[in-house]
């Protein structure tokens, strides 16, 4: 029985790569957002071209979002202390 790493469909744009995308992924116990991400910079340049970078950064804003403190919409402004 293969694996999943001995097909890709949809081209072979991460078969020369020293690891998977998805294994480096799943090695580092990593999020969807930062899976996206590594995905598209690894693959740029033999796939999606500057779209991919774009699409990376895309990700990288949105796991920044999720990151970020949210402010807490119940408490005044306050301005000057």
């Amino acid at each position: 029985m293969s694996n999943a790493n001995d097909r890709q469909h949809g081209g072979d744009h991460y078969k020369d790569r020293g690891i998977q995308p998805w294994d480096y992924v799943a090695a580092n116990n990593l999020g969807f957002f930062e899976g996206n991400a590594i995905k598209y910079l690894t693959r740029w340049e033999d796939k999606g071209g500057i779209q991919d970078l774009e699409k990376a950064i895309h990700f990288i804003e949105k796991l920044i979002e999720t990151k970020s403190p949210k402010k807490d919409e119940t408490q005044p402004e306050r301005f000057g202390i």
